[in-house]
């Protein structure tokens, strides 16, 4: 299935360069100083690939400089004075015009903290290390370890091919690098579905004598169900250094969200799909849900009231989303934001006075087409898949032979998730919860046309024809983009719920089967 996509944005590394030098305050904001200076390292080491990783000049200068910001980053986490970073050696070199940034998918998405590695390398035994990084977010981490362990300057990897059969190929001198005797470490987030970044690595370590080899992942779990079985049964016997985000993480998070809201009496995990169990009376109503790609939630009480913490991205992917969620609740369409916690949206939490069925259907269509009129006229721009990567899309998915819309989308910051659970009936009315950042997902879809989330509420809210009909109207969607929106939005849903059907339990297999059927009959009912 076709759900997932790389966000990669083109610039000058330049322009990167004066956002480093410029000078910042606080712990947060020196977070997204140091995710700035890895996207800089990823982007001048990409730059220089042609198809075999090796050391040079520019990608090591990148690389210190990487390691200053590391540096700065966990003095401040560790309370101590945090020293300046010269940006000489770097700007010494000629750089490129321009350089692609990915964007790291687990300090927007996924709450993935650099600290949470700091903190799992000062927690590792004293060896001999050479690092490597696995781009593109590896490249970063990579060296908070080395940092964090004083160890030499860190290498980095880009594998490369079939998402779950990865290649690496590696110049002759690097590999010398690595096959004197020391503990190689691979740094990377995930893994993911199939691990196939880490494992084509070891591969390759493996075939060339190296036998101490550890890991520094994201999460302490399994690789995912597509691992091949080497793969899988040397992830089972190497050494895995990871740091907890429940450990690590969030009993500081709890006590800044404290700062702001008031003293914590009280903390509810709402992550993986758990707040259904809050919203429903039963677990016979819940709604399917992707729980692995979920944002984290913390539902915090306080003798002031209840809070919903939401991890909505760490440095500039937070920021943006904090604007979307002001710019929102201003109009009076979302919850209240109190504040932004180092990665996490605090707002009030919603009590619910009765079921969106319970609402007044013409009431129910103005409503969301008053939300999304204003969203096309106020969230405007960005980025996304378009018109060939949409029409491949649903012919993966579905098998849909569709036709281009003849005008160009007009680019908005969509919602993306119009589902009826998401609408939720409060003492203050109808509000929107959940629609500040699933424009910027770990997906394809990104920016589109406002007619994908027209299309969506007609798929999620089933409004008939004439309520389609008034939400259309409202939203002054063209006719060419809906009707191409409908079977692409159905068939990315199908996907997206396909995709997760092998990891998730039993009782949500269930779930995600039917809704799987539902947008199978929604796609090709054309």
């Amino acid at each position: 299935m076709l759900v997932n996509g790389d966000h990669a944005r083109t610039l000058d590394p330049r322009e990167l360069i004066v956002e480093l030098a410029r000078p910042v305050h606080g712990h947060a904001a020196l977070v997204g100083k140091f995710i700035t200076a890895s996207e800089l390292l990823q982007g001048l080491a990409d730059a220089s690939w042609r198809g075999c990783d090796t050391r040079t000049p520019l990608a090591d200068a990148a690389m210190r400089v990487c390691m200053g910001f590391a540096r700065q980053l966990d003095q401040s986490w560790r309370g101590v004075t945090v020293e300046p970073v010269s940006l000489a050696e770097l700007t010494s070199h000629g750089l490129p015009e321009s350089i692609t940034c990915k964007r790291a998918e687990g300090y927007a998405c996924y709450a993935l903290y650099p600290e949470m590695y700091l903190d799992a390398a000062r927690c590792a035994p004293d060896l001999d290390r050479r690092v490597i990084g696995i781009r593109s977010v590896g490249a970063g981490l990579a060296a908070l370890v080395a940092t964090a362990t004083d160890a030499p300057l860190p290498a980095t990897v880009r594998p490369h091919g079939d998402p779950f059969r990865r290649e690496v190929t590696v110049a002759s001198e690097l590999l010398a690098e690595w096959t004197t005797g020391a503990t190689i470490t691979l740094v990377d987030d995930g893994p993911g579905m199939s691990g196939s970044s880490f494992g084509c690595l070891g591969d390759l370590l493996e075939q060339h004598g190296v036998a101490n080899i550890e890991v520094f992942p994201s999460h302490g779990g399994d690789l995912g169900p597509v691992a091949q079985d080497r793969h899988r049964e040397r992830w089972r016997r190497i050494a895995r250094r990871h740091a907890d985000f429940d450990v690590a993480i969030r009993p500081r998070i709890v006590r800044w969200i404290a700062e702001l809201v008031g003293r914590v009496i009280g903390i509810e995990d709402l992550s993986g799909g758990a707040w259904r169990a809050l919203r429903y009376s039963s677990e016979a109503e819940w709604p399917a849900s992707v729980t692995h790609q979920e944002r984290r939630k913390l539902l915090v009480h306080t003798g002031r009231g209840s809070y919903l913490a939401r991890f909505v991205g760490l440095g500039a992917h937070g920021e943006r989303a904090v604007h979307r969620a002001r710019t929102l609740h201003a109009a009076g369409f979302t919850p209240e934001p109190v504040g932004f916690v180092h990665g996490f949206l605090v707002e009030r939490w919603q009590d619910l006075v009765r079921p969106l069925s319970a609402i007044d259907r013409p009431l129910l269509v103005e409503r969301v087409g008053e939300y999304l009129a204003f969203r096309a006229s106020a969230l405007r721009g960005g980025s996304g898949a378009d018109v060939a990567q949409l029409r491949a899309m649903a012919k993966h998915n579905a098998d849909l032979d569709l036709s281009a819309p003849a005008s160009s989308p007009r680019r908005v910051e969509i919602d993306g998730r119009m589902h009826a659970h998401e609408w939720l009936v409060t003492p203050r009315g109808l509000l929107k919860a959940d629609g500040y950042d699933h424009c910027a997902a770990h997906d394809l879809i990104g920016c589109q046309d406002i007619a994908w989330d027209v299309a969506g509420a007609i798929a999620e809210l089933s409004l008939t024809p004439t309520e389609a009909a008034r939400l259309v109207a409202m939203c002054d969607v063209d006719r060419e983009q809906l009707a191409f929106a409908k079977p692409c939005y159905a068939a990315f849903q199908l996907g997206r719920h396909a995709l997760a059907i092998e990891s998730a339990s039993p009782a949500e297999q269930l779930r995600l089967r039917a809704e799987v059927r539902r947008y199978r009959a929604l796609a090709t009912r054309r």
